[in-house]
C-alpha cells in the first residue's frame, strides 16, 4: 500500500568512508552492512520533497519542503535474494507535523528545525544548497555541469542510489518499508562547499567527520518515488 508519494528533486549526496564499528550499535537486526568494493559508507543527502501526498492527499502548506539525511547502507537476505536499503541515523525536516507522522508511523528518527534551500540554474551550470539551523548554521553547497547523464551500471552512483527499502531499529524489532523509483540521473559536480557540525547534529560518534575528506560527492536529478506502509519483522528476530 502507498504510504506517501511525492518527488525527490537535486539529491546533494556527499559520501565519506566509516568505520563500520561506529555503525553496528544502529544496525537492524536480520541486517548485514552492505560495503561498495570493500569501504563502509555513510552519506550526507540533501534534497527536495516536492508535491508531497499522505495517503493520496495533499496537506496544506506541506506539499514542498527539504530534506537533510545521516544515512548507511546494508542488506538483508530473503528467499535467497539480497534487499539492499538504507538505514537513517537522523533526518532533518522544517516542520514539527512531518517529524510527528515519521516518527509515529515508521519509528525514524525524525526532527524539526528551521530551514532552507537555494536551486540556481543557468545554461551551463547548476547550483544547489541545502541548510539547516542549529546554534550555528549548517551548510552544504554543489556546483555542478547543467547537463544530466544516464546512471552506469557498477558505479559508486549506482551503489549509492539503487538502494529501495529502509530498515529501522526499534527495540527488539525490525521495520521494513520499500521505496519505489526508477533509475536516476546525475550531474557532474564540479565543486562543492560543506559547513556542517556532525558532532552537533548526529552525536560524538560521527564527530570525526567534521574533519574528514568526502569520498566522493554526487547530484542526482530525481524522480517521482512512492513510499510504502512498513511492516514489522520480528520473525527475523532471535
Amino acid at each position: 500500500m502507498k504510504f506517501l508519494t511525492a518527488e525527490w528533486r537535486k539529491l546533494a549526496i556527499i559520501n565519506y568512508e566509516i568505520n563500520p564499528e561506529i555503525l553496528k550499535p544502529y544496525l537492524p537486526k536480520a541486517t548485514k552492512l552492505d560495503f561498495y568494493k570493500g569501504k563502509c559508507l555513510v552519506s550526507l543527502v540533501g534534497f527536495m520533497f516536492v508535491n508531497t501526498k499522505l495517503l493520496g492527499i495533499s496537506v496544506p502548506f506541506h506539499k514542498n519542503f527539504e530534506e537533510v539525511n545521516l544515512r548507511f547502507y546494508v542488506k538483508k537476505l530473503e528467499n535467497g535474494i539480497w534487499k539492499r536499503g538504507v538505514v537513517f541515523i537522523k533526518e532533518i525536516v522544517p516542520k514539527k507535523a512531518l517529524s510527528l507522522v515519521a516518527n509515529t508511523f515508521y519509528n525514524e528518527n525524525y526532527c524539526t528545525l528551521p530551514m532552507s534551500h537555494s536551486i540556481i540554474e543557468s545554461d551551463n551550470e547548476l547550483s544547489v544548497s541545502y541548510s539547516w539551523q542549529t546554534s550555528k548554521l549548517n551548510t552544504m553547497t554543489l556546483i555542478a555541469e547543467n547537463i544530466q547523464g544516464e546512471m552506469i551500471v557498477g558505479s559508486d552512483f549506482e551503489f549509492i542510489t539503487e538502494h529501495y527499502f529502509g530498515f529501522t531499529k526499534t527495540n527488539n524489532q525490525t521495520s521494513e518499508y520499500e521505496v519505489k523509483h526508477p533509475k536516476w540521473n546525475f550531474y557532474e559536480v564540479k565543486n562543492f562547499e560543506i559547513q556542517v557540525d556532525f558532532k552537533k547534529n548526529y552525536g560524538t560518534n560521527f564527530s570525526f567527520l567534521n574533519d574528514a575528506k568526502p569520498i566522493s560527492v554526487m547530484l542526482a536529478e530525481g524522480s517521482e518515488i512512492e513510499v510504502h506502509t512498513k511492516k514489522n519483522l520480528e520473525f527475523a528476530i532471535n
